[in-house]
């Protein structure tokens, strides 16, 4: 008696239903719709952008100089120094490094480490 050939792909009974990455995708989907809901909170946190920094007072509790400072996050001592004296203000993203400097400097030390 003739035996049938199979093919090499597995039935649609034994592969699974959808890829890991699917599975999440649907679960965020889900849990998406729960919040939307209200069934359910989800973990938030605000992010506050200070209008003014200290350079100076940051840079001086590193212990560092300007020109070591400014080395050792990337920064023009230039612009450092404008905004130390006061004549520019550091950008919105310059805020936000320096606070994370201030808060954080071996973590951004780590990150700009070649």
């Amino acid at each position: 008696m003739p035996t049938r050939k199979r093919s090499g792909r597995p039935s649609r009974r034994s592969r699974p239903k959808h890829s890991r990455l699917g599975r999440r995708i649907i679960a965020g989907l889900k849990e998406a719709l729960a919040w939307k809901r209200g069934e359910i909170e989800l973990p938030t946190y605000e992010i506050v952008v200070p209008y003014a920094v200290d350079v100076a007072a940051i840079r001086r509790a590193l212990g560092l100089s300007q020109v070591k400072f400014a080395a050792r996050f990337g920064l023009d001592v230039t612009t450092l120094h404008a905004w130390e004296q006061g004549r520019r203000r550091p950008d919105r993203a310059a805020r936000i490094l320096l606070r994370v400097i201030a808060r954080e400097p071996e973590a951004v030390r780590r990150a700009l480490a070649a």
